[in-house]
């Protein structure tokens, strides 16, 4: 199989699909076949604290290939989707300059849009303008959002009170509708590369079958101790590291306000339910042009590689 010059062509591999669902160790098989860097796409999977519910892949796993922001960021701060794609960006560009394959991998769906779109250049909205906002009741909200921006009040519930928030902070702390904002992004790399794309989407009852079981695993290599590491930092609840799945579950395991079994019960139940999310995402918001797989048993890696490779 002839190799490919990442360098020349800017050539970018991108693996993505809902957890569980075998894209690290697809990722790790194409790595063998052409000189790579893997790149962690997924928003658990970039906290220090987090290396056993997120499903890290551990040094024996990574067999000797480069992983890159996996585990870099501590627990204590709150990784936005625009610092990660800065540090892909970063990651990408020092693997072309070595002539590796950068192979993103992962389930975060926003990140990757961000990476390849960029983010809508927003200017910091007025703190007077926010905290009036959040004392509206949703529906009061809802109609003042109908009447400055339309657009946005047609797009949205009436009843999901954040994103009527933030649309209503926008058009009146900056004069314009988010709509504007977010045709004008920057900051995207997607016309900088050439992306070789590749989305997993298996078949449903295999994907939460592996889910399910993954959980139980993941408890068995001491995801009951993880947490509990993680309780005693202390840290402020509402940061993505406390909310990760399986945390909440384990710590009401931890405080004996449930046994065992039902936090593992919750805690699949949770998982099979972001799954869901994912593979809905990943249907619905990929491009139609990027190739579509189900992951299954004796799959043909040369022939994945040559789909990835040619698209």
């Amino acid at each position: 199989m002839n190799m490919i010059s990442p360098k020349q062509d800017q050539n970018v591999a991108l693996v993505v699909g809902p957890t569980a669902s075998g894209k690290s160790a697809l990722a790790l098989d194409i790595a063998k076949k052409q000189p790579s860097v893997i790149i962690n796409a997924d928003s658990a999977q970039v906290y220090r604290d987090l290396t056993i519910l997120s499903a890290r892949p551990t040094e024996e796993e990574m067999q000797g290939i480069e992983h890159q922001l996996f585990g870099y960021i501590d627990g204590m701060e709150a990784c936005s989707a625009a610092r990660w794609a800065s540090d892909a960006k970063t990651a990408i560009a020092a693997a072309h300059a070595r002539d590796l394959l950068p192979i993103l991998v992962g389930g975060t769906g926003l990140y990757v849009r961000i990476l390849l779109d960029g983010i809508a250049p927003i200017p910091e909205i007025d703190p007077e303008i926010r905290q009036k906002i959040r004392k509206m009741e949703t529906l009061e909200a809802y109609h003042a959002l109908q009447d400055l921006d339309p657009v946005s009040a047609e797009r949205l519930n009436a009843t999901d009170t954040t994103r009527i928030q933030r649309a209503l902070e926008v058009i009146r702390s900056t004069g314009k509708p988010l709509d504007h904002w977010q045709k004008h992004k920057v900051g995207g790399i997607g016309d900088q590369i050439t992306l070789h794309p590749l989305v997993i989407l298996p078949p449903r009852d295999w994907l939460y079958e592996r889910c399910d079981r993954r959980l139980r695993e993941m408890i068995e290599r001491g995801a009951r101790q993880e947490v509990e590491q993680l309780l005693a930092r202390n840290l402020p609840p509402n940061l993505p590291v406390m909310r990760a799945i399986g945390v909440a579950e384990i710590a009401a395991w931890l405080s004996g306000d449930i046994g065992k079994d039902l936090a593992i019960e919750r805690a699949q139940a949770a998982t099979r339910q972001y799954a869901k999310r994912q593979y809905t995402w990943f249907r619905n918001q990929s491009p139609p042009d990027w190739s579509r797989i189900e992951i299954a048993e004796n799959i043909n890696m040369g022939t994945i590689f040559e789909t990835i490779l040619r698209n």
